[in-house]
């Protein structure tokens, strides 16, 4: 994707050092930082400052080839794979990359690993963006097929179709991906070959990632969009201002379970009360196929103060975070929560749509289902 005309990445590997867009400072300030050891890595994704399920799993990557180049002995091997197994246990691309990685060098001599592990890590993020692109194929003929459905039901008239409004939650846009995104690379295929459409953003609290992320994106490309409060999202639902719900995943069930960003499953339900289609874009790595229960998909909590503070910019063009809570309350801050498979319309993958099934998901992927 392109920020001021250039394109961008999120993460890239220059030589033996790292490169990504810091999330923490979007929307205000766009940087680019450096990795340099195993610890900027796995600091780098418990922070948040890479997120979003494909990216960890490539940020996972070249952490593990950071490690591998500090310390290319087996102990080393181990050593970086546990380090980066802590930062965020709910997607499950984390794991998935890290053991390619181990799989891949494991079997080679030492003096080879680093080399390598940072091939293997450049290799996964192109596969991101092969695999992101033809899952906005699959995505983006949904979206024409309710266009079409929706300009039938209107009419066409003399001010043309009526545009497609489309709700998202949390960001699973490019900046969740090496590029393109999941839930958004449809939405960005449809809009650059001139499909009419709007995005609904749920701003998702407490960290904002539609509103920061999400937003900022869409804005760039120019993508028509309006921030809501996550409040909002059921009432637009139930008033018809929204024809399609597309989410992404941080871990599916091999029965179509979700997980995703908290307030996913609310807006799921009152997508299902309303009649509106509940569509979950979800990359093949990030669908668990040793799992077959939601309930079992470990649930990251997160620190108290992600509720208590929030920050922004200020009149006078500051960055400042202030407390929004009195000091004596407790918070819960869970990161996500699960769909169930009955509410969701259908899964879009790389190799297409499945229902929201065991036989629909091994349909699509016989060689992981058995």
């Amino acid at each position: 994707m392109r920020v001021g005309g250039t394109p961008y990445r999120t993460l890239w590997a220059e030589g033996r050092v790292v490169r990504a867009i810091d999330q923490n400072r979007l929307p205000f300030d766009f940087v680019v930082v450096e990795w340099r050891t195993l610890e900027d890595a796995a600091a780098a994704i418990r922070t948040m400052q890479v997120r979003g399920a494909p990216l960890i799993g490539a940020a996972a990557a070249y952490g593990m080839a950071l490690g591998v180049a500090e310390d290319p002995s087996a102990r080393g091997l181990v050593r970086a794979r546990e380090r980066l197994l802590q930062t965020r246990p709910t997607a499950v691309n984390l794991r998935w990359a890290l053991d390619r990685v181990a799989e891949r060098v494991g079997p080679l001599p030492e003096a080879a690993r680093a080399e390598a592990a940072f091939r293997v890590a450049a290799e996964l993020c192109d596969e991101d963006v092969a695999v992101n692109r033809a899952l906005g194929e699959h995505a983006g003929g949904i979206l024409r097929r309710l266009a079409r459905e929706k300009g039938t039901r209107a009419g066409t008239g003399r001010g043309g179709a009526p545009p497609l409004n489309v709700l998202t939650h949390c960001n699973a846009g490019w900046l969740a991906t090496v590029d393109l995104g999941t839930a958004t690379a449809g939405i960005y295929l449809a809009h650059d070959q001139g499909l009419p459409l709007h995005v609904w953003v749920d701003e998702t609290r407490p960290r904002g990632q539609g509103a920061r992320l999400t937003a900022w994106e869409l804005a760039s490309h120019g993508v028509p969009h309006t921030v809501v409060t996550d409040t909002t999202a059921p009432h637009l639902l139930a008033r018809g201002a929204v024809d399609v719900v597309l989410v992404g995943t941080d871990r599916t069930t091999a029965t179509g379970d979700v997980a995703n960003k908290i307030g996913t499953y609310g807006v799921a339900l009152a997508a299902r009360d309303n009649g509106v289609p509940f569509y979950v874009a979800a990359p093949s790595s990030s669908i668990d196929f040793a799992l077959s229960d939601g309930r079992e998909i470990p649930i990251e909590e997160r620190a108290p103060d992600e509720v208590a503070w929030v920050s922004g910019r200020t009149a006078a063009g500051e960055i400042a975070a202030v407390r929004v809570l009195p000091e004596d309350s407790p918070t819960l801050n869970v990161a996500f929560d699960v769909t169930p498979a009955r509410l969701v319309t259908g899964i879009v993958t790389e190799r297409g749509v499945a229902p929201a099934s065991r036989e629909g998901l091994a349909a699509l992927f016989p060689e992981r289902a058995g």
